[in-house]
């Protein structure tokens, strides 16, 4: 096959990487432009040119291997073209060291070069340069098979790939890379039944985030390399060799991580077993054992002794290690996945035994859409393959499938054009996105839901509350002046008829709306709604949310309300059931009063506010700066504000402690007011026995404006993260904003998103039944009309049933465990002729015979007996 050309040093020609590894590889030769500017210019004033000196470089043989050589010798001679002044001679040599297959290019002595440039040539950095050239060449490559290879991983681990599902779920903590990675696999595993079994694993978990670190270090050590590769010699390259080197350390710490993960999933593999235990010791003897963190620590003290050709060299072993790791991987995972099938496929309907016993056809394994055609791609590849005769079968086969993996071999390219090609086939199929900071629920996670408004609703109704529903959104000036700083957060919507209008930011501001719209003086309302909010997400943070309010309005004894709501609050979250929490509760003219002995000015109290309220997310002095750099306070005032803040506690207790004598809350109306509200209702909490959930706490300030009086929030305190998990206070001017009159009132909202979060996870483990089916009507044949007439009686009876008309009896049990059905009705032509049909107990896998026109009243008699 005749060999590419690739021109350098003409007019608008560039060095690409992947010239540089086919010209170091033997695969293209190099050719010199008669057109470059500096030949040119050397060959018209040759005659009258200074004389020419030598230039000689030396590479130990044991410091840089022949590929690596060339490649530095080819960005020498692309250097050197591009500097001006330099020789034809010396640039014809150059390009004979390359072309020729037998030379030593280790010793490099060219003549002819001009003496004014001779101080600025450093081979070291050509040396940088190309391996650098070829890590960036291997590594795109290296990129892509690497998440194809983790994806076939994933299945022969039968791993959980849920996590891959949350990456770009809308929390804007994520990478574009980490992102881009998570959708290949979830492109190779489109489909596949083989994933999801096995509890999360971090080699599985970490791939979006070690992988797309990788792609992120590639794509900038690509736009250096490019520079780098087209630039002349300058007179002091020392910097550039740093650029270089520094970006070669930085995608070698990227690749320690994949190696590392890779390693881990391959041995994960083998532990798991094969079907055949010869298979196991072939792959076992097969495994490349590298100790990447040596190897590493090797490369790191080149680095740092600047030891460039060296650091170079090292860098390209490790790069070669880690191509074998995910090498070994893609080849345990494939044999993992095809196993005992291989021979099976190959020899038509012969067997091979495995564990000593002789196999015929097993079970299809349903592998995703792309990794089906990534198999079949292998298996094709590595059946074509001609072998010398093996030892066992088993050498035969891992030998073929490893060979077109070899990195000098074109059956690579081969394999990345296939991977390419799958990945992309699939763009225009790829699953559509959804907006950042919005969720989908899936049947499992319905369910849940479905239980936790439930037991909601029951909390809500048994406080005498009726359900309200207000549009989702509301006129922009309803809404805009009741948030304080949060109201920058309100989603606008375009002018549609000549109204501007806002996606509702809570439920409150329309209830108070409502209310005085509607000239309500006393309502007891609860509303389950969407909420939009216009915020950057994160974990447990959405743009799109439910909140769960309850609110009561009107003149009632003093404190009875704001005692109702943080009852109701305990209510919720114990019987949610989602484990440990506490409600924190301060009091709004308890702050006032609190920011005014500090000498806060008046004007600046909600914005000081908004700032305390940020106390458990960041430090005290974090807060500090902004109430002293960016709102004007002064540092003695914000001092003091930190010794009330880190007041808190049990409610008696504190409360007692703020009004004894000497207190400086006692000097001032506003807290003194406070103080005896939150002494009738810490008594009336003493007295329903919840006060112990409740902590006293004067660093909760939320950041609302409208709230008046009591405030709170509800914290989870278990294992799962998700701060806030409901909020409330008293808003006595929120109504009157709307109207004419003033009406006091109260309320709550639980963050039900976050508690959907603690429940998923509680859940996690747990068998969820998503359907709420009683009944499997299983005809077992082809008889529609037999199927809607049982079916229809079910129907009629209110019982919840389904049906399936199929001859395979598999298809009916297979239905029934899969939806969580716990009883089946079988009639087939056995149960017709005997005017009978079989009930059937799923979970005790037992059966009885009942008769036809019983089977109503059967039914019902064992769900009642069973509460299905």
């Amino acid at each position: 096959m005749e060999k590419r050309v690739v021109t350098v040093g003409g007019k608008g020609s560039s060095l690409s990487s992947s010239s540089v590894a086919e010209i170091s590889c033997g695969l293209a030769r190099v050719n010199i432009d008669s057109s470059a500017p500096s030949v040119a210019a050397n060959s018209k004033t040759s005659s009258s040119s200074p004389a020419a000196a030598k230039f000689h470089f030396q590479i130990p043989g044991d410091l840089l291997s022949a590929t690596e050589v060339r490649a530095s010798t080819l960005v020498f001679l692309n250097k050197l073209l591009l500097t001006s002044s330099s020789s034809v001679a010396a640039a014809g040599q150059l390009s004979e060291i390359l072309n020729s297959e037998s030379s030593d290019a280790n010793n490099i002595s060219i003549d002819g070069i001009a003496p004014a440039i001779l101080p600025s040539l450093d081979f070291p950095l050509s040396v940088l340069v190309g391996v650098s050239a070829l890590a960036d060449h291997r590594c795109s490559a290296l990129s892509l098979i690497s998440d194809a290879v983790a994806a076939l991983s994933c299945e022969a681990l039968k791993a959980d790939v849920s996590a891959f599902d949350l990456i770009d779920s809308g929390d804007g903590s994520t990478a574009k890379d980490d992102v881009s990675v998570a959708a290949a696999i979830k492109v190779f595993l489109n489909g596949s039944k083989m994933v999801g079994g096995s509890p999360l694993e971090p080699s599985v978990y970490d791939i979006p985030e070690v992988h797309g670190h990788f792609k992120e270090i590639c794509r900038l050590l690509h736009s250096r390399t490019r520079t780098q590769l087209n630039s002349a010699f300058r007179a002091s390259s020392s910097a550039a060799a740093k650029v270089s080197s520094s970006t070669l350390l930085d995608l070698a710490v990227a690749l320690l991580r994949v190696g590392e993960i890779s390693s881990r999933r391959a041995q994960l593999i083998l532990d798991s077993g094969m079907d055949s235990e010869e298979l196991l010791r072939t792959l076992k003897a097969k495994s490349p054992a590298h100790d990447l963190q040596a190897h590493f620590a090797s490369l790191l003290s080149s680095f740092t002794n600047q030891n460039y050709i060296q650091f170079a060299h090292g860098f390209n072993s490790l790069l070669a290690m880690v191509e074998n790791i995910v090498r070994s991987e893609a080849m345990t995972a494939f044999f993992g996945l095809v196993g005992s099938d291989l021979i099976e496929d190959t020899q038509g309907s012969a067997t091979i035994e495995v564990n000593n016993v002789k196999k015929n056809k097993k079970k299809k394994k349903v592998l995703g859409k792309g990794t089906t055609a990534l198999v079949q791609f292998l298996k094709d590849q590595m059946l074509s393959i001609a072998t010398e005769a093996d030892a066992t079968p088993w050498e035969g086969y891992t030998n073929r499938f490893l060979s077109q993996w070899d990195p000098s071999n074109l059956g690579v390219d081969i394999l990345l054009k296939k991977v390419k090609e799958i990945v992309e086939s699939n763009e225009s199929r790829r699953l559509p996105k959804i907006p950042k900071g919005t969720r989908d629920f899936a049947k499992e996670q319905m369910a849940i839901r479905e239980k936790a408004f439930s037991v909601i609703v029951e909390v809500f109704e048994r406080h005498g509350a009726t359900a309200l529903d207000t549009p989702v959104f509301e006129l922009r000036e309803t809404l805009m002046g009741k948030y304080g700083e949060d109201s920058k957060l309100i989603y606008d919507l375009a002018d549609q008829g000549g109204e501007l209008c806002s996606l509702r930011y809570d439920l409150t501001v329309p209830f108070a709306r409502y209310a005085a719209m509607n000239g309500i003086t006393s309502f007891k309302r609860y509303q389950i709604a969407k909420v939009y909010r216009r915020d950057n997400p994160s974990k447990g943070r959405y743009r799109e949310f439910y909140q769960c309010d309850f609110d009561i309005a009107g003149q009632f004894e003093k404190m009875g309300p704001d005692f109702e709501v943080v009852r109701i609050l305990t209510e919720l979250l114990n019987e949610l059931d989602i484990g440990d929490y506490e409600v924190k509760l301060n009091h709004r003219r308890l702050l006032d009063g609190m920011l005014a002995i500090c000498g806060v000015p008046q004007e600046k109290f909600r914005t000081i506010c908004s700032s305390i309220d940020k106390l458990d997310k960041q430090s005290f002095e974090q807060i500090k700066k902004e109430m002293v750099g960016e709102k004007g306070l002064s540092e003695e005032a914000a001092d003091k504000i930190g010794t009330f803040v880190k007041e808190r506690g049990s409610p008696l207790e504190l409360l007692q402690k703020l009004k004894q004598e000497g207190s400086e809350f006692l000097e001032n109306s506003e807290s003194v007011l406070a103080l005896d509200e939150l002494e009738i209702l810490f008594k009336a909490l003493d007295k329903s026995k919840c006060i112990n959930k409740v902590v006293f706490d004067l660093s909760l300030a939320r950041g609302l404006d409208y709230y008046t009086g009591v405030i709170f929030e509800a914290v989870f305190k278990g294992a799962t993260q998700v701060g806030s998990i409901a909020a409330g206070g008293r808003y006595d001017n929120l109504i009157g904003m709307f109207g004419t009159k003033q009406v006091p009132a109260v309320g709550i909202s639980l963050g039900i998103e976050r508690v959907f979060n603690i429940m998923e996870q509680l859940h996690k483990d747990k068998e969820v039944r998503a359907s709420k089916t009683q009944v499997l009507v299983s005809i077992l044949g082809d008889d529609l009309n037999l199927a809607s007439e049982i079916a229809s009686e079910l129907w009629d009876a209110k019982l919840k049933a389904e049906f399936l008309v199929n001859k395979r009896v598999t298809k009916h049990f297979d239905r029934a465990k899969e939806a969580k059905i716990p009883w089946i009705v079988i009639v087939g032509e056995r149960e017709l002729s005997e005017g009978i049909v079989k009930l059937k107990d799923v979970s005790a896998a037992k059966e009885y015979p009942v008769p036809r026109n019983n089977l109503v009243e059967e039914l019902r008699n064992r769900l009642n007996d069973t509460k299905c």
